[in-house]
């Protein structure tokens, strides 16, 4: 999968499938998108290639107090992911509505939704949480063994 910003200056190739995505719906977020929740595609940091010119990175505030990390277009300021001190440089959530096919990332979880807008319905069947949750019980094992890697190799 391929995506980048709206003026085509910064794009990235992203291999294989995420980890997980999150439809985040806390405030937050909202504020940040400008709508009602983020949709975030998780991918390790070295499974996103750069193809064009690299992001400016803007350390924004965040609800943790820790600020987020956002990678934004130089140009057209879109922001393509982020990271967060949680799981620092290794972990890109990628901004799935900047992917060429966002359909390819439909989101795996809801979360926050304690704050998400009362006029907002999500699917039946779909998996939300009021808050966060945890990992073992929500991600596939796959996704846990590629965070397991990924946690190994950032302790070298």
């Amino acid at each position: 999968m391929e995506g980048g910003c709206t003026c085509g200056h910064v794009r990235y190739r992203l291999n294989g499938r995420p980890m997980i995505v999150h439809a985040c719906h806390c405030t937050w977020c909202q504020r940040e998108t400008g709508t009602v929740h983020a949709l975030n595609a998780m991918y390790e940091a070295d499974r996103v290639e750069h193809l064009a010119a690299e992001p400016e990175i803007i350390v924004t505030p965040s609800a943790s107090g820790k600020g987020q990390r956002i990678a934004r277009c130089p140009i057209c300021k879109v922001a393509v992911w982020s990271n967060y001190p949680g799981s620092g440089p290794a972990v890109r959530f990628v901004r799935v509505g900047t992917m060429d096919d966002p359909s390819q990332c439909p989101p795996d979880v809801h979360i926050f939704t304690s704050t998400k807008q009362p006029w907002v319905t999500l699917p039946p069947g779909a998996r939300a949480v009021a808050e966060f949750y945890d990992i073992d019980e929500v991600w596939s094992e796959e996704a846990k063994e590629r965070r397991r890697i990924m946690r190994e190799k950032a302790k070298k």
